[in-house]
Parts: structure tokens; C-alpha cells; sequence
């Protein structure tokens, strides 16, 4: 097996080490990032939803970044939301409005789930690695 060319963003270390994942890694000019979810320094939850949505897309960006990525880069989004059908309407704009703005966007899809560990929200995505 060749070497994994991992990602990892500025001062979430101890988090991945905690739970055996890698926060993102690149492969054939892509990059793959782990889920996201909006926890806070010590790794527990942040209580309010629209702020947790934040933190996730805050320590998504993180990633992103640290890869010389951006959101503009990413090509496939994969959305978990507990309870969609009572949360759906308040996250979905935040996921698409405020980080993909204008079209075209990227494919995305959304899963209903009973559990995050603790969390609403997680997102993961593949972006193309600039050239």
C-alpha cells in the first residue's frame, strides 16, 4: 500500500488522533475530506444548530485550506442532518446560500440520520486540487 498524503488543519490534531481518522487526504489530484462536524475546541458539540452548521463549514474550510483548496474547488458534498425533516429548511440555507452561492454547484446530496456522536450536522466532501 503506498503512503497516504494526509491533510491535517492547523490546531485539530489531538481530535483525528483521538478518533483514528485522517481529516482529509489527497490522491490523483483530488482531495477527500473526512466529515465535519461543529465541535468545538475540546471536541464537544456546539449547542446551538445554525452555529454548529458554522463551526462544521469553519473546520471544513480549515481543511480546505490547508490543501490550497477552496469551496469553489469542491465537486461532491455529502450533507447528514439528524431529524431533516424538522432541520432541513433552517441548515439548507446555510449549506448551499452562503458557501456555494451562484450555480453551477456541486453535486450534493443529503442523508437523514438517527446519530452523529452528539452532533446535528456533518459534511464531507471531495474537491479537484488546483493545478
Amino acid at each position: 500500500m503506498s503512503q497516504r498524503d494526509v491533510v491535517f488543519p492547523p490546531g485539530r490534531h489531538a481530535l483525528y488522533e483521538q478518533h483514528h481518522y485522517s481529516p482529509a487526504i489527497r490522491s490523483n489530484g483530488f482531495l477527500f475530506v473526512s466529515g465535519q462536524v461543529g465541535s468545538k475546541v475540546d471536541g464537544t458539540p456546539e449547542p446551538d444548530l445554525l452555529a454548529q452548521v458554522a463551526l462544521a463549514f469553519k473546520n471544513l474550510n480549515g481543511i480546505l485550506e490547508a490543501a490550497g483548496s477552496s469551496f469553489e474547488d469542491v465537486v461532491d458534498v455529502t450533507v447528514f442532518i439528524v431529524d431533516p425533516q424538522s432541520r432541513f429548511e433552517t441548515i439548507w440555507p446555510v449549506v448551499v446560500k452562503d458557501h456555494w452561492g451562484e450555480a453551477p454547484y456541486p453535486n450534493i446530496t443529503c442523508v437523514g440520520v438517527t446519530w452523529l456522536a452528539g452532533f446535528d450536522f456533518e459534511i464531507k466532501v471531495i474537491a479537484k486540487l488546483p493545478e
